[in-house]
């Protein structure tokens, strides 16, 4: 996610299907009705555009399952804080900020192993599914969350403050 001047406009590129768009306007309006929380100035909203782009890769993307995950990318661009890469992350969003039930959870652990994390933030209502999984969980710590905040508290990391030039 990247923002920049402009008058508020939301653009979405990538192979994403109707589902995945309606998730990245969900967190978008999340953020914005959160925006004080965050300290956001609401003015950003109107004077500059915001730019989500998922790279398409081979396969097409539309699902719920990156809600949280933009949420965090749209957040980071918004208040300029990076985000630890060390996590995978997957749950829908809803506008409260509730992480909602995602299907797919073994696969997206093991894609997660595959990619050397050792950190995955899943919805804790999906924690029934790798109940006796031990095998594929093993060297991974699975993080239930039920509410946005809890998975922003992990990511998002403090803003850097920049060394003072001395002359």
């Amino acid at each position: 996610a990247i923002l920049m001047p402009g008058t508020g406009k939301l653009t979405l590129t990538g192979q994403l299907g109707d589902v995945m768009k309606e998730s990245a306007q969900a967190a978008v309006s999340y953020a914005r009705s959160h925006a004080d929380r965050f300290n956001i100035d609401p003015v950003v909203f109107k004077n500059h555009d915001l730019h989500i782009h998922v790279p398409a890769g081979a396969i097409p993307k539309d699902g719920p399952s990156a809600g949280i995950t933009m949420l965090t990318a749209i957040l980071s661009a918004l208040t300029k804080r990076p985000i630890n890469a060390k996590y995978a992350m997957t749950g829908e969003l809803n506008l409260r900020g509730e992480v909602m039930r995602i299907g797919g959870l073994k696969e997206k652990v093991l894609a997660a192993k595959r990619n050397n994390l050792s950190h995955v933030i899943a919805p804790l209502k999906n924690k029934t599914d790798l109940q006796d999984m031990e095998e594929i969980t093993d060297g991974i710590n699975i993080i239930w969350v039920e509410h946005a905040d809890e998975v922003l508290q992990q990511v998002l990391e403090p803003l850097k403050r920049k060394k003072s030039k001395l002359a």
